[in-house]
């Protein structure tokens, strides 16, 4: 895996501009707040992140694979405001899942996502 960073931009804070790789591509559908048992355990966004997260490392698992893997990540947010006033403590839950990786990013808010209570839904591409 290499991360693509052309000559002269600014630096990427938390994700990377691009990357280019080879091998096992493994395509994670997007995974919301709820447990594996498909309960909400809590109506906080980052809580909800934070759960988003552990499925999609519970899914790469499956496949021999770790959030290092991953170099792609969409997420989709009902509410850009509720994800800009929680960059701190979603840092913070994002390094408790994949450390300091940051793969290719995107982030788009929504109007709406299919299960009511879910506030985050974040979609994975991995390669081994």
């Amino acid at each position: 895996m290499k991360f693509l960073h052309p000559e002269g931009w600014k630096p990427a804070l938390g994700y990377a501009n691009g990357i280019i790789t080879s091998g096992q591509t493994i395509y994670v559908g997007g995974q919301i707040g709820w447990t594996a048992d498909q309960v909400f355990e809590t109506d906080d966004f980052v809580g909800q992140c934070l759960q988003a997260m552990k499925n999609i490392e519970a899914i790469l698992a499956e496949a021999g694979a770790t959030p290092a893997n991953v170099v792609r990540l969409t997420w989709y947010v009902t509410d850009k405001q509720e994800y800009l006033a929680a960059q701190k403590a979603l840092g913070e839950a994002y390094r408790s899942v994949f450390g300091k990786h940051f793969p290719s990013m995107t982030m788009v808010q929504v109007a709406d996502l299919v299960e009511d209570r879910a506030k985050v839904e974040i979609e994975a591409t991995a390669v081994i």
